[in-house]
């Protein structure tokens, strides 16, 4: 509850009606429409509220990309992940490490780590579906937001540190997850995977596919397609296409 209903927020609320409101106005406005100014106005907070808390604008910025992190790590939450089974070997077992190529991860991999790979596809795909649709669907605001913050990490050294260590938090559990699954090169791997999910994250959005959602079925074919070439043993399950929908 903000200003503009009647309370004026609290100090423990203040700091994350601002970011929150920091991210609104990049997403509404883009880069230019932030300042401290507007922060306030469009958070109906006394005029210095946000200075007070965010002095320089690099600060205000560490603060928008650290909400970001947080509200993107509820778009999916920790139960809704798959469980990696850690009896089953991975790619760093069998001794193949990260940028093995293809043809040494398939020679390291056992018969159990096939099936593996065969077993955790579907939970993989059906997780990351999950996520990508909810992005599209409910939190488009978070992506332009991200976006501009993106390219603003690249002129500044110092929020590119807090992007990128905000970032990790979700390539790490990725590289687990595919490590766990049988992958042969679990970071090469992830970065594939993880590419592959922000290019459909653009394209949909501020890209040539922005007019229409793919559905969630559509999402996990191709996101199982992707990891059958990855994952020994998998196969891509084949769960529908089309657009605009669940």
């Amino acid at each position: 509850m903000n200003a503009r209903d009647g309370h004026a927020p609290s100090a423990a609320s203040r700091p994350q009606l601002i970011a929150d409101t920091a991210l609104r106005l990049l997403a509404e406005r883009g880069m230019r429409g932030l300042t401290h100014r507007a922060v306030d106005e469009a958070a109906g907070l006394p005029q210095g509220s946000t200075s007070n808390l965010a002095r320089t604008r690099a600060a205000l910025l560490e603060a928008a990309v650290g909400r970001l992190a947080e509200r993107e790590a509820a778009v999916l939450t920790p139960d809704e992940l798959p469980r990696p089974h850690r009896d089953r070997p991975s790619g760093a077992e069998t001794g193949a490490g990260p940028g093995a190529g293809a043809a040494s991860g398939a020679g390291a991999a056992s018969g159990a780590g096939a099936a593996a790979g065969g077993a955790e596809v579907p939970a993989l795909a059906e997780a990351l579906s999950l996520a990508l649709h909810r992005y599209l669907t409910h939190h488009r605001e978070l992506l332009l937001a991200r976006y501009e913050l993106a390219l603003e990490a690249t002129r500044r050294p110092a929020l590119r540190e807090v992007y990128d260590r905000a970032g990790r938090a979700f390539r790490e559990p990725v590289v687990a997850m595919l490590a766990a699954a049988g992958s042969a090169a679990p970071e090469r791997h992830a970065l594939s995977v993880v590419a592959w999910c922000d290019g459909v994250l653009f394209s949909c959005t501020a890209g040539q596919f922005h007019a229409a959602v793919p559905t969630r079925a559509a999402l996990r074919t191709s996101c199982a397609e992707l990891l059958a070439g990855m994952l020994p043993g998998a196969g891509a399950s084949r769960g529908g296409t089309g657009v605009a929908g669940e």
